[in-house]
């Protein structure tokens, strides 16, 4: 199971939010800083959101995004605020591993349908539920779609990855909904990385028995509530 550290950039800082509320947030420094950490400690992949771009709904932080790429030898992932073509292209074009389509993929079919035809592995788009119902527009709307019926729509135009995130987990360090992440990973064949609430290795040894494709970790790792070089030792490498 891969580890993801998240890294989430507003206002050109690393921040941490419970459960999405821009209104609550926490500021852990400089996002280039904190990537040269995760690396430096053994990440095998790392998580990045832009959350202003998320909030706007166009990407805000390319050049930190930029510098991340170019400084660490570790793939990097990107979500928040795309929803262009030529956004994606442009992360590509800076070296970003994988990028990913939230509100877009549920909002404009014709984007994800054409972003997968050019870039099937390198997409991966990010099902944010609230009491199951997939969370849009950096989790300020909530849509009538359910995110097993929606993933499973997605799996069907050739999407290989999801990210899956209880939006009432993140932030709460109360470990993951492993429920609902069971049912996810069993509806599909896809990789599914697991987003929310992994606050200890217990939680990780859990959700490798579930045979989740990974883990993304955050508010532990800046709380020291989680190390991330013990975290390594308890999960296989894949």
């Amino acid at each position: 199971m891969i580890l993801f550290p998240a890294i989430d950039i507003r206002n050109g800082k690393c921040v941490r939010l419970i459960q999405g509320d821009y209104g609550k947030e926490a500021v852990y420094g400089d996002p280039l800083e904190m990537a040269k950490k995760w690396a430096t400690t053994g990440a095998q992949f790392l998580h990045i959101v832009d959350l202003d771009g998320a909030l706007i709904g166009t990407s805000q932080n390319l050049e930190i995004i930029e510098a991340i790429v170019q400084v660490v030898d570790i793939p990097v992932q990107v979500g928040g605020g795309i929803r262009s073509l030529e956004q994606i292209e442009r992360l590509l074009a800076i070296g970003v591993k994988r990028v990913i389509l939230g509100s877009a993929a549920l909002g404009n079919e014709e984007l994800l349908t054409e972003a997968l035809k050019r870039y099937s592995e390198s997409i991966a788009v990010s099902i944010d539920a609230k009491n199951g119902f997939v969370a849009t527009d950096g989790w300020t709307k909530t849509s009538t779609e359910t995110a097993v019926s929606f993933a499973k729509k997605l799996e069907e135009k050739g999407l290989q990855t999801i990210i899956y995130t209880d939006i009432a987990k993140d932030g709460m360090l109360a470990g993951p909904n492993f429920a609902e992440l069971d049912v996810m990973n069993n509806a599909t064949k896809m990789n599914v990385i697991a987003s929310g609430g992994v606050s200890t290795t217990q939680d990780l040894a859990k959700l490798e028995q579930l045979q989740m494709y990974g883990a993304i970790i955050g508010k532990a790792l800046y709380t020291g509530q989680l190390d991330l070089q013990l975290a390594l030792k308890e999960v296989s490498p894949c």
